[in-house]
């Protein structure tokens, strides 16, 4: 159990240290006025920007959020920015018997699969 939430946060450790992408697609997405590369805008952007990581770059935390538009709906981003705050939050719902936490869980594990790939 322990091992699949260390997988779990590496994989979104690594969506949030990778390159930003312009592989997806947003009507949240505004161009920078330094280059042609989009960002995403979103609650998963804000939550990834506050976090002080050091590769959390407007670029970075755009991609991750642009594949969050494409993956998770409004609600189910909202919930997966707490995350960032407080990551034993994460580890509680992954544990968690409620089927709802079940379900947002397995969603939320695509979309770490999915940012690490289209954000690398």
């Amino acid at each position: 159990m322990k091992l699949s939430l260390i997988i779990i946060t590496a994989m979104a450790a690594m969506a949030l240290t990778a390159c930003g992408s312009t592989s997806y697609s947003s009507e949240n997405a505004v161009h920078t006025s330094a280059s042609t590369d989009l960002v995403a805008n979103g609650p998963i952007y804000s939550a990834c920007r506050k976090a002080g990581r050091k590769q959390a770059s407007r670029k970075h935390c755009g991609c991750v959020q642009g594949v969050a538009h494409q993956s998770l709906g409004p609600s189910e981003q909202q919930f997966g920015a707490t995350f960032f705050d407080d990551p034993h939050s994460a580890q509680s719902v992954r544990q968690s018997d409620r089927h709802q936490d079940e379900l947002f869980w397995t969603k939320w594990k695509e979309y770490g699969a999915q940012a690490v790939q289209m954000c690398t």
